[in-house]
């Protein structure tokens, strides 16, 4: 996990949500509180965001991207094809970031390794530094209460901002809507 961020994703049944605090650390220091961590990618189809060195996430967007144009958007086919390309570069091998990527039929957690990982429960994930205290605020709000999915990440994230000292409560949410 990477001491910057918390990003949270969410598939739900009506919508998919991406969410991200807004710190940008360095050290122990706070060098911005309104970053930009998440974004719509090809055609407003796709949610991403990452955790990790700033240069290294836009390259990873990019890269990104081109994958997703290749595939016209199947989004199965791009993380496979991204994954392969970050292990088999030498370079990317040693960018420090990890992304989170959702439509609504799929999501993944890519590493800073080249792994691809769908969540076990194929809904929930996170990354960052607060991702663990995120994620757990998201199941036990998704077992317990009864909010839509923009409602449980913003809710979720505000949880990880109060005990994750990487982590702000400067939210911005992204969504896809059927």
């Amino acid at each position: 996990m990477f001491d910057a961020t918390t990003i949270l994703a969410y598939k739900g049944e009506n919508k998919a949500v991406i969410g991200g605090d807004g710190q940008v650390t360095f050290g122990n220091t706070v060098l911005k509180g309104n970053a930009t961590k998440i974004r719509t990618l090809y055609k407003g189809q796709i949610l991403a965001g990452f955790a990790g060195s700033t240069a290294d996430a836009f390259n990873l967007f990019d890269m990104f991207e081109s994958n997703l144009e290749q595939t016209k958007g199947d989004l199965l086919k791009a993380v496979i094809a991204f994954s392969k390309a970050w292990r088999k570069d030498k370079l990317l091998r040693q960018l420090e970031a990890m992304m989170i990527v959702l439509n609504k039929e799929h999501i993944f957690i890519l590493s800073g390794t080249g792994d691809v990982v769908e969540p076990e429960d194929g809904k929930i994930a996170a990354i960052g530094s607060g991702g663990n205290y995120a994620i757990s605020a998201a199941r036990a709000l998704y077992k317990h209460a009864k909010m839509d999915e923009e409602e449980l990440v913003k809710e979720s994230l505000m949880i990880a901002g109060e005990l994750c000292i990487y982590t702000n409560q400067n939210i911005k949410i992204l969504k896809i809507e059927e």
